[in-house]
């Protein structure tokens, strides 16, 4: 992924190379932006024609961000569903002089004295990104295996928070996951770290990183179907 500075916007985008003459920029319904390139063109040719396009893919993202499906307002009540590592667990909440968050069974236990809202919803994104943390660490090692033949190096692993994608890999030579990834399956989470990774040998989503990805990863339509249904 490529990114653009547009005011206080930045604009992520992708590249697709094919056999065409001119550069073209697209918008898509998910408010993803593709950029479709000549062979051969360089960076700095496709950031230059993003940049003259940015107030108008901002305006056709704001269009399409009318009809994205609403996330479900949570309320962080005892009884309501929460997804961690791909399953759902119900929310319980119990009386308690510390703050401790806990797998129980089919239940996310939340122990506290402070049962509001907000203090639960702290609770819960608090936990969520420390058992990130953990399980990224080891997951990335298992997706980093299978690119032995490759002889890549092995960015650092970031987590960070991003309103729209799961992962990234970085021009500062870092793959940057979402910590909200970790309420997806295992393999969901894996089949994003080794998307990323492909981009170490491919660096656009050209024809050559897909044939990688399915060499990798046969199965990465599956999951990524799984993802987007998330």
């Amino acid at each position: 992924m490529h990114q653009i500075q547009y005011g206080t916007k930045q604009i992520t985008f992708s590249i697709t190379e094919k056999k065409r003459k001119t550069i073209a920029v697209e918008v898509h319904p998910d408010t993803s932006v593709q950029v479709k390139t000549p062979f051969d063109c360089s960076i700095n040719d496709i950031k230059k024609v993003v940049s003259k396009r940015s107030r108008w893919i901002i305006t056709q993202q704001k269009f399409f961000e009318q009809f994205l499906p609403e996330t479900p307002k949570r309320e962080y009540v005892i009884g309501e569903t929460h997804k961690y590592l791909g399953r759902k667990y119900i929310l319980k909440i119990e009386d308690s002089n510390e703050n401790k968050v806990k797998i129980r069974g089919s239940f996310i236990v939340i122990k506290t004295q402070n049962n509001n809202t907000d203090n639960i919803k702290h609770l819960m994104t608090e936990w969520y990104y420390k058992r990130a943390s953990k399980i990224f660490e080891k997951l990335y090692e298992e997706a980093h295996r299978n690119f032995t033949q490759y002889k890549i190096q092995k960015p650092e692993l970031q987590i960070k928070r991003m309103k729209k994608r799961w992962g990234s890999y970085t021009s500062s030579d870092k793959i940057v996951i979402n910590p909200e990834l970790i309420k997806a399956s295992s393999a969901c989470i894996k089949y994003v770290m080794i998307h990323e990774l492909c981009h170490l040998i491919e660096r656009n989503h050209s024809k050559r990183f897909y044939n990688l990805l399915e060499n990798i990863a046969p199965d990465w339509k599956h999951w990524k179907i799984k993802l987007e249904k998330m």
